[in-house]
């Protein structure tokens, strides 16, 4: 089976990122840190500056690769974090917030490397997928209204 894992490129902060990611997160590490060789004197890189960072969160594979200011994230990719409770929505959001992180909505957040995350709770992907069609589309509309998701409020919309 191939290795397959989420390969993100920022300007110069891969190293930053690694470290304030696997902070927040259980069962995270960074496993490899690989430097620029000397590609001589018209490389855009500095020889020994960090190339590319490997990790896991939460036991999944990354790899950041600081590959100059040409490369810039945007919301067409995001990486979801689907919460068990409330409370881990809560303690991640409140994560990224404190580091600098902006929220958007629906659940959405963009971190100060400019990386889009959604933090969710479990009970809206239920929700919003439930098989009564009117209970999703309560749950859905609800979740409109919301920048961070509230599975309180969530409960109350559909009635349960």
């Amino acid at each position: 089976m191939p290795n397959i894992n989420t390969f993100l490129t920022f300007n110069d902060q891969a190293e930053q990122a690694a470290r304030f990611y696997t902070s927040i997160f259980p069962n995270s590490k960074i496993t490899r840190i690989a430097h620029y060789p000397d590609l001589g004197p018209h490389a855009p890189f500095k020889a020994g500056s960090v190339m590319t960072v490997e990790f896991t969160l939460d036991g999944r594979a990354f790899t950041a690769l600081n590959g100059g200011p040409q490369f810039k994230f945007t919301q067409a990719f995001s990486i979801s974090v689907v919460c068990d409770t409330q409370q881990q929505v809560d303690e991640y959001w409140n994560k990224f917030v404190a580091a600098g992180g902006t929220p958007v909505a629906c659940g959405w957040i963009t971190d100060h490397f400019g990386v889009s995350w959604q933090i969710d709770p479990k009970l809206l992907i239920d929700m919003i997928n439930d098989p009564d069609r009117a209970k999703a589309a309560k749950a859905m509309a609800a979740m409109m209204t919301m920048v961070k998701i509230d599975s309180e409020q969530l409960k109350r919309a559909v009635g349960g």
